[in-house]
């Protein structure tokens, strides 16, 4: 029980500083990189998707730099 609540809290502070980085995409794909890396499996795939329907209601996200991995 204790493992899946740091992994959500985990997972919800890699939204956050998505949020708080999507003004450049270049740092976004990096941090998303990041954690993608430091979450496991299952919240890492979670979060991508996640990323994925961010960058497309945000023009300035919305390029092909992040969806090459």
């Amino acid at each position: 029980m204790e493992s899946t609540k740091k992994t959500l809290s985990n997972y919800i502070f890699y939204k956050s500083v998505l949020r708080k980085v999507s003004f450049n995409v270049v740092l976004f794909k990096k941090e998303l990189n990041k954690a993608i890396l430091a979450l496991p499996e299952r919240e890492g795939v979670r979060l991508y998707r996640w990323a994925l329907s961010f960058s497309k209601a945000h023009p300035e996200l919305h390029t092909n730099q992040l969806y090459a991995f």
